[in-house]
């Protein structure tokens, strides 16, 4: 496929008749050259941009089964009500007075979020995941700088853990100790206590953890870190397991984040925008971020009057059309966050129970919204998981995460998510048995592919050695 530079023919698509800018703009502010923007037809344009489109995967084309990143379908409606003239033209420096319809919706929001995770207080700030463990792991180096306890520099990590957190908490100071597995792929309690001294800060959980699994003790370990002075920071990536069943603070957890990009359908993916709210226990209020959405019972404001803030992490109050979309699904939802959560369960079980035995199931406990497949099987027959990842390609289907988490060899995360239906679930079983007997019986074949994607199998060394990033005229 051409680039739009080389199909570009000369036409002007847009002209501005006898209009001339130096009529209206100080010459200093006048280019004195042509930018060099390629020049096509309106449908010309039109039409380059929609093949680009149909190269793209997306939810919308097929099953997109991402562990760990939960990418369910996103309602239109949600589309529709961020779009609403009223936000779309809302300027963020616009007075409280002028703002009191976004400014209830946020607050709306961070009581809602507040009820979905037990905390205290929330944030809507943060700009991502990532961004929030960032945020949350500055309020507790805050909260711990306020106490006096400098010393607190260490924050534990389990070995299963998304790669996030140890980055998050080492932009922070802290330093990272990683925390063993056990036998059945959960935190090792005795590796645990043999961590803790007074210099430990926090610990940072996903629950259900990376490998799909629930933390059976949790409350134990809770309980060794708050004994211990320390703090659990929840990592809210795999929420979408729990809506409604439980909560991070009945788990004894004292910061969490979500993830509104995949617990609560908003757009994922292509870089953003996402959110990552913040939500803590009472203790930890005063150091969220400001300004913070209060209500006095007459009127909704920014409050920038925080005692010992962090500070603003993000430009204005956040990605707002994010927000919108996410309060909209929540009140769609209602008490039906819960049966989303019991069918992301269902769906994950149903398809880990039948593919076990075909690939290998290196942790055989029952999931929750996800769980981790091992293609060591296939690799011993000349496949790698890589392989049946781009084997996946050629059946509509976008491959599964791979080669994570770490302590999984050859590993292949499946989350299906609560959207899809049984056919959709069959469909994709029936590819996986199908690419194991390939690899069986022609490997070659599977080695071959992608071979029906717009771009095929490439050279993947000379693609690594030599990439080729940049177009140049």
């Amino acid at each position: 496929m051409k680039t739009i530079f080389e199909k570009s023919n000369g036409v002007e698509g847009i002209g501005f008749g006898e209009c001339k800018l130096g009529d209206y703009l100080p010459q200093a502010l006048l280019r004195k050259e042509a930018v060099g923007l390629p020049q096509l037809s309106e449908l010309e344009v039109m039409r380059h941009y929609k093949e680009l489109s149909d190269r793209n995967f997306c939810i919308e084309k097929g099953f997109y089964p991402l562990g760990s990143c939960t990418m369910k379908y996103n309602p239109k409606v949600n589309e529709l009500l961020a779009s609403l003239e009223g936000f779309v033209h809302l300027h963020p420096l616009q007075d409280d007075e002028d703002a009191q319809g976004a400014l209830e919706l946020m607050y709306n929001l961070q009581e809602e979020l507040k009820k979905i995770t037990g905390m205290d207080a929330v944030t809507l700030q943060p700009a991502a995941g990532a961004h929030g463990e960032l945020t949350g792991m500055m309020v507790i180096k805050k909260y711990f700088e306020v106490k006096g306890e400098t010393n607190r520099k260490k924050v534990i990590v389990p070995d299963s853990a998304h790669g996030t957190n140890p980055a998050s908490a080492k932009m922070c100071g802290f330093d990272i100790v990683e925390v063993k597995s056990n036998s059945k792929g959960q935190v090792d309690i005795e590796a645990l206590k043999s961590l803790l001294d007074k210099d430990v800060a926090a610990i940072m959980m996903t629950n259900p953890n990376t490998l799909g699994i629930f933390e059976e003790n949790v409350l134990e370990i809770s309980k060794l870190m708050h004994d211990n002075g320390s703090l659990l920071y929840y990592d809210g990536a795999n929420f979408n397991a729990i809506m409604g069943w439980t909560n991070p603070a009945l788990m004894g957890f004292d910061v969490v984040h979500l993830n509104l990009h995949k617990t609560f359908a908003t757009p994922h993916g292509g870089g953003g925008p996402g959110a990552g709210p913040v939500g803590v226990k009472s203790f930890l209020k005063e150091f969220l971020p400001v300004p913070s959405i209060e209500f006095d019972g007459n009127k909704y404001y920014r409050n920038y009057n925080v005692a010992h803030t962090i500070g603003q992490v993000r430009s204005f109050y956040g990605n707002f059309g994010v927000l919108v979309r996410a309060y909209a699904y929540i009140l769609m939802m209602g008490k039906n966050l819960k049966l989303a959560s019991a069918d992301a369960v269902l769906n994950a079980n149903y398809i880990k129970e039948k593919l076990k035995g075909v690939y290998e199931l290196p942790y055989d406990e029952p999931c929750m919204h996800e769980f981790v497949l091992s293609g060591e099987k296939q690799h011993h027959q000349g496949v790698s998981t890589l392989g049946i990842a781009k084997r996946l390609m050629d059946s509509n289907c976008h491959p599964p995460t791979v080669y994570f988490p770490l302590i999984v060899h050859e590993a292949i995360m499946i989350e299906p998510t609560e959207s899809e239906s049984k056919e959709v679930l069959d469909g994709f079983i029936d590819t996986m048995l199908k690419i194991a007997k390939e690899i069986e019986e022609n490997p070659e074949e599977v080695l071959k592919s992608p071979q029906t994607t717009p771009i095929k199998k490439v050279d993947e060394t000379l693609a690594a050695r030599h990439p080729d990033l940049t177009y140049k005229r």
